[in-house]
């Protein structure tokens, strides 16, 4: 016999696509529509390639509803799948986990949650296939793994467990386990959620992060989707990335490096943007640009770093309606030959005006407390990346550049 099914996970319906509403609200609710077609792209695929069933390994959604709009939707949605004939099964992650969801809406009776106090065996006679899973009650970080069943012998042996495995990738660790724990279970196939970029972990037996199903920011770049599993005589014989995400981001890193004309760097960053767009095949793309390099022009693109981001955007739009400038960032330096300035700057000391700003406590407090204002206004992600970074010491340069570059 031979079947296939469907492996998704951390759909996070309707999750705000972080960044893209504090530049344009317009072309945030355009991209805030991607995580739907995500889902409805995932139902069409699963219906037209007459999958046998869908896994679906946590985080369905994001958080509790801001309305019933959100589990209305995913109820009508897969409700397409019922009248398809092909079940659905679910196991609940961190983000929709009981204790944080405030209800549920009823599921058609070919979806089935794995419940939350214990893992669970569920059966598809026809296929022989014997899925393991369990739901979190709440935002779990101890012992979890354990609690699996063990297999059954003479089925296709699947565990359904949404993980942060053992730690490594950069997420929070929810049921953390390592590879050896899993495979300890002797499960043919571990289908796993959690963690947003997609992996093969392991291939005997196959231990699979399919990744989220829509990218959320520009931190998750690249295609987005889930993984279709061929089974053959009982075995899996072929594990296959599926492409479904309504939107893309990208982050374009582009070498300015002894570039000394402006023109030459919106050429270069326009072309870059056009490959991009292309390799989207027509979806919605929002792109960070990060130019790098020694270049005579470093002081002026400080200085106009907001007026060529507008440009950038607006080039954009020259291409599709949907391809958007996330957010310019410039990582350039000056060459070791300085830039020359107006005879009249040349008496001016730029560092010591920076020492004698700095050294002002009145200064100093009114700079820490916007730096904490747009902290708490900022996704956690963002306030992560903020964290790492020495603040201070990257506006004391850009304000060194902001300066020499209004005087050149």
């Amino acid at each position: 016999m031979r079947f296939s099914f469907i492996h998704a996970a951390d759909l996070h319906i309707d999750s705000p696509l972080a960044g893209l509403g504090l530049k344009d609200k317009a072309v945030a609710e355009r991209f805030a529509r991607a995580g739907r077609r995500a889902v409805e792209a995932l139902v069409a695929e699963t219906i037209a390639s007459e999958t046998a069933f869908l896994i679906i390994a946590g985080d369905v959604f994001d958080g509790d509803w801001k309305d019933v709009g959100t589990g209305l939707f995913f109820v009508r949605t897969i409700s397409a799948l019922h009248r398809a004939g092909i079940p659905v099964y679910i196991v609940k992650g961190n983000h929709d986990a009981e204790s944080v969801m405030s209800r549920d809406l009823p599921y058609p009776d070919t979806v089935h949650v794995f419940p939350s106090n214990k893992a669970a065996t569920l059966q598809l006679d026809a296929q022989r296939v014997a899925l393991h899973g369990r739901s979190f009650p709440h935002r779990l970080t101890g012992d979890f793994v354990q609690t699996y069943p063990a297999r059954r012998d003479g089925w296709l042996n699947i565990g359904v467990l949404h993980t942060s495995l053992d730690g490594t990738r950069g997420h929070e660790g929810y049921a953390p386990c390592s590879v050896d724990d899993l495979k300890r279970f002797g499960y043919d196939y571990w289908a796993l959620g959690h963690i947003h970029a997609a992996e093969i972990v392991n291939r005997d037996p196959w231990i699979v992060f399919p990744g989220n199903l829509q990218g959320r920011s520009v931190r998750e770049t690249g295609a987005k989707g889930a993984m279709r599993v061929t089974v053959e005589d009982g075995r899996i014989v072929e594990v296959t990335p599926l492409v479904l995400d309504g939107a893309r981001w990208a982050h374009l890193e582009i070498d300015v490096d002894d570039v000394d004309d402006e023109a030459d760097v919106i050429a270069r960053i326009d072309a870059a943007l056009m490959d991009a767009h292309g390799a989207a095949e027509n979806r919605p793309l929002a792109a960070r640009v990060t130019l790098r390099g020694a270049t005579p022009l470093h002081n002026r693109l400080i200085a106009r770093r907001e007026a060529l981001q507008d440009d950038l955007r607006a080039g954009g739009f020259r291409i599709a309606e949907d391809c958007w400038i996330e957010q310019l960032k410039i990582r350039t330096t000056a060459p070791q030959r300085a830039t020359a300035i107006s005879p009249e700057a040349e008496t001016l000391d730029i560092d010591a005006m920076l020492r004698e700003a700095a050294a002002d406590p009145d200064f100093a407090a009114t700079l820490e407390r916007l730096i904490k204002e747009i902290e708490d206004k900022l996704p956690k992600e963002l306030r992560d990346e903020l964290r790492k970074a020495d603040t201070l010491a990257a506006l004391s340069d850009d304000a060194r550049a902001l300066l020499a570059g209004a005087l050149s």
